[in-house]
């Protein structure tokens, strides 16, 4: 089997990660669908991270080395030596479901005009424990307004795309006085996934889809949480400003909505890292950007607004009502009958 060309190119950056990197290896060498190769891309490790990779003896692993260039590179270098028809991306600190590639290889036989298939995520804390939560998008009839409003995929380990949609949306960048492909924008340390996403949904007419199924195991890492959240709506504006001149009339069609959206997501963040008085003024500042996420998703925007305030309160006694929040939500979401696919917005 290793003399044939495999199906799937993983493509796993990796950077100081020895605490996780070791369980989302076996993950994918642990896949009821083996036709693959896993690139791991060693973006100027100075940990064990490089060391435990090499550790395994698997001979579909190769480890593909770089100065650190970031995640943005990493992810280009591991794509630019793939040899599979689908690429699919897999952050090393988290994991997969063993189903993983089986599923994503269905669902792109099922549909020849699927260009990039996502699935549903799970949350995990630093110890790899099940949060109760998760990511539960939107998974049929996805337009490039869902994309830039909400955008359904997620997380940088949800996605896998035909490898010829990437060739397709390439542009070629000088690095080391050297020309190479270029998928992710380099010069974007944040936001460089939407901005990929949106460009192939803007420039080509392959079409985006999910599956419900939580196959990817996000780890939410407090540290991650933390940064600083001007920085992060900065980078996502100046995805936005990149292609703005070249789709004006979308953008300024959907930029306020989006960035209310935006300003909600990093809410979420705020919260989660403790940072109760950052989230209140991010969702006041979501609501006067755009009031319509309020209309469109009530429950959602109140219960941010309402998170955000209960942050203010003392660390153990938001963490308890944030425990009991989290059961009731997992509660409810195994007894919610699944709604029937939505006409396509315009």
């Amino acid at each position: 089997m290793t003399n044939k060309k495999p199906v799937f190119s993983v493509v796993m950056p990796m950077y100081n990660v020895e605490k996780y990197v070791h369980q989302a290896i076996a993950s994918v060498l642990s896949q009821t669908y083996q036709h693959f190769e896993l690139l791991c891309v060693d973006d100027g490790c100075t940990d064990g991270t490089l060391a435990i990779a090499k550790s395994f003896t698997d001979p579909r692993i190769r480890i593909v080395r770089q100065r650190n260039y970031g995640l943005s590179a990493a992810r280009n270098a591991g794509i630019n030596t793939a040899n599979g028809l689908y690429v699919a991306f897999l952050d090393s600190d988290d994991y997969w479901d063993p189903d993983k590639l089986r599923s994503h290889f269905e669902h792109f036989r099922s549909n020849s005009k699927l260009g990039v298939s996502y699935s549903a995520s799970a949350f995990i804390d630093e110890r790899g424990q099940p949060m109760g939560i998760g990511q539960n998008p939107k998974i049929d009839q996805i337009s490039a307004q869902d994309i830039f409003c909400r955008n359904p995929i997620g997380n940088g380990s949800a996605a896998v795309v035909r490898r010829s949609v990437l060739m397709q949306t390439a542009q070629p960048v000088l690095i080391d006085h050297e020309w190479v492909m270029s998928y992710f924008d380099e010069s974007m340390r944040q936001s460089e996934d939407v901005e990929l996403w949106l460009r192939i949904a803007l420039t080509t007419t392959w079409t985006f889809g999910g599956i419900a199924k939580p196959l990817t195991f996000y780890r939410v890492n407090a540290n991650g949480l933390s940064a600083n959240l001007d920085k992060q709506f900065s980078a996502w504006s100046y995805s936005v400003e990149k292609n703005k001149p070249v789709f004006p009339d979308f953008y300024n069609k959907w930029y306020r909505l989006a960035a209310a959206y935006q300003k909600r997501y990093l809410a979420r963040r705020a919260i989660r890292s403790g940072n109760g008085l950052g989230a209140l003024k991010l969702i006041h500042s979501a609501l006067i950007t755009d009031p319509r996420i309020l209309r469109d998703e009530p429950t959602r925007t109140l219960v941010t607004y309402g998170c955000a305030i209960l942050c203010l309160l003392p660390q153990a006694v938001y963490t308890r009502l944030e425990r009991l929040a989290m059961q009731i939500a997992s509660r409810r979401r195994a007894f919610r009958p699944r709604r029937p696919a939505l006409a396509k917005r315009t």
